[in-house]
Order: C-alpha cells, then sequence, then structure tokens
C-alpha cells in the first residue's frame, strides 16, 4: 500500500519544527512539511513542504522561503534544528549558511546545508553512524522506561531518533550535533560540510567526524561565546555542559523538574547572558504510552544565568 502524504503546500506552514532568530535578528522558521495523525503516526512530506522560512522582525513580513529538492528532504525526512552562521566570505553568496538535522525516525539520517544566499541545499554524513540511533538503544526518564508504545495491540519497539541537537562553536568552524538515540557528542569541521561540489567532498566529510564524549541522553543543543556546549540528560534530570577547552562534561544544572530538555537557546551579550530551555514532555505522550496521554499542563520554559559571562554567540 503507498505511504499517504501531507501536502506539498510552499504557501503556508504544515508543521513547525523548530524556529531560531539570527545574529541578525531574522526569525527563522523550520517546517517539516509532515502531518502528525491523533494515533501518533506521521504521514510522508511532498515536494513544497519542507522548507526553511525567513522572517523579518521589523516589519513581520516573510523575506525569503527556501523548500528542499527531493534529494534533499526525502518523503521520510524530519528537519529538526538549525543553526546560522552567517559570515560574509564563508560562501560566494555573501549571505551565509544554514546548518539542519535530519532526525528522521525511519532512517536516512544526516546533515542538510543551505546556502541562504542562493536557496541552493545539499546532504552530508549521510547514514553514518554517528548521525543514527544505536541498535536497541534504551533509556529512562524519572526511572521510566522510554518506548514507542501506541497501544492497540501494536508492538513495543525502542524509542530514539537520528542526528537531532546542533550547535556551533563561538568561531563558527565546527559543528557539534548529537542523537536522541545516543549518548555521544559529535563534530565535524564547517568547512567540510560547507564544500560539496567535488568529487570527494562526502568522503572528506564523513571521516572528519569525531566522537568527543558521552554527554547522556539529551535532544537539544546549544552554545556560548565561550565556546561552552550545553545539553540535556534526560536520565540525570540535568544540563551538562561540555568544555572543548580540556574535553571535560560537567553537570551545569541539575532539578527534579527537568525532564525532556529542549529548544535551547542563549540571549543576552557577554556578561549578562541566560541559557533559556524547554520542558516538553514528549515521552509522555499517548504513542509512547500505549496510547495513554501522561501529559501534565502546565508545560515549562526556564531560564539560568550563563557561566563564566558567557553570551549569545553572534556569527556575521
Amino acid at each position: 500500500m503507498k505511504q499517504q502524504t501531507s501536502a506539498g503546500d510552499p504557501d503556508h506552514l504544515i508543521s513547525v519544527q523548530s524556529v531560531v532568530v539570527d545574529s541578525k535578528d531574522r526569525l527563522w522558521i523550520l517546517d517539516t512539511g509532515r502531518v502528525a495523525l491523533p494515533d501518533g503516526s506521521i504521514l510522508y512530506s511532498s515536494y513544497g513542504g519542507p522548507k526553511l522560512v525567513g522572517v523579518d522582525l521589523s516589519n513581520n513580513t516573510i523575506f525569503q522561503t527556501i523548500l528542499f529538492p527531493r534529494n534533499v528532504a526525502y518523503p521520510e525526512s524530519y528537519p529538526n534544528d538549525v543553526r546560522f552562521d552567517l559570515r560574509p566570505n564563508i560562501t560566494s553568496s555573501g549571505q551565509g549558511i544554514a546548518y539542519i538535522t535530519d532526525s528522521s525516525f525511519e532512517g536516512r539520517n544526516g546533515i542538510i546545508v543551505v546556502d541562504l544566499g542562493t536557496g541552493e541545499s545539499w546532504r552530508h554524513l549521510e547514514n553514518l553512524p554517528a548521525v543514527r540511533q544505536e541498535p536497541g538503544f534504551f533509556f529512562t526518564i524519572w526511572g521510566e522506561s522510554v518506548y514507542n508504545n501506541v497501544g492497540g495491540g501494536q508492538p513495543i519497539t525502542p524509542f530514539g531518533l537520528g542526528s537531532d541537537g546542533i550547535t556551533l562553536s563561538a568561531d563558527g568552524e565546527t559543528l557539534y550535533f548529537s542523537d536522541v538515540g545516543g549518548r555521544y557528542l559529535y563534530s565535524v569541521p564547517t568547512a567540510r560540510l560547507r564544500e560539496h561540489k567535488s568529487p570527494t567532498a562526502q568522503l572528506l566529510a564523513d571521516g572528519a567526524v569525531s566522537q568527543i564524549t558521552q554527554k547522556g541522553v539529551s535532544d537539544g543543543l546549544e552554545s556560548d561565546t565561550n565556546d561552552y556546549v550545553y545539553a540535556g540528560s534526560f536520565e540525570t534530570n540535568s544540563i551538562y555542559v561540555y568544555f572543548p577547552q580540556n574535553g571535560t562534561v560537567s553537570t551545569f544544572v541539575r532539578d527534579p523538574r527537568l525532564q525532556w530538555t529542549d529548544t535551547f537557546s542563549v540571549a543576552g551579550n557577554s556578561g549578562n547572558g541566560y541559557l533559556y530551555f524547554t520542558e516538553n514532555q514528549l515521552w509522555r505522550r499517548p504513542a509512547n504510552q500505549g496510547g495513554i496521554d501522561r501529559r501534565v499542563k502546565p508545560f515549562a520554559l526556564y531560564r539560568v544565568p550563563l557561566p563564566d559571562h558567557g553570551g549569545k554567540i553572534l556569527l556575521k
């Protein structure tokens, strides 16, 4: 039977996964193009659905819509999180780059790269072990096992996603990423991701990936002007921080209210910066709880002051 698909509508938002304000104070909306059904299943996308939409916040108008072609956003792709580097010298167009994770739970994970000047996009790290859920991956939150469990006699399967969390180093030269279906933090030089026209571009990008350290099970990532990298730790009700300067990981904040921590964002200049994050209770939705909705309102947005006078990275 043919997989049912979502409408491919370039003029409307279908299923927004991420909203990010760049260093020029513009809002970018990342649309997966995939409709979620009441039973927890998600339809495949059609061309025109998966897109990156730029909004000018000075007048609340759309200034750019970038559609992903079918060889970049597959029908089963799930464009998840995005980071921007607007330095004019990194592309011939001079308008910067967007880096996007494809966290598809059906497979074919990777990193999507977008030239914001030309609108051209391409894929890297296609289906490497680093971007895929680890086989048989298992984790807990608050001591409770987390599975795909839609109920109705359907099979219970491991829950996890491929490449999801993403952030840039303070100088924009390193991309950090991680899977929800694993505990490792990875990195790759952004120069390798920007190159895509040479015959060896894919091989060089794949070979440049480094497995850095374990940092617990997390979703989103974020970094600050100190070059510290922040990641949630579902199983310890914490947020961890990775220090590239010495390769160590430390607990940044711990609180029993922390569970599925996601959507990290830094705001504020050096000296008065804050790390903002959400608690979304995704693991308590019906698709994970045998068809029962165990989510409890209110959902929460928190902030904590950044250490060592950290602030928002401005790559422009």
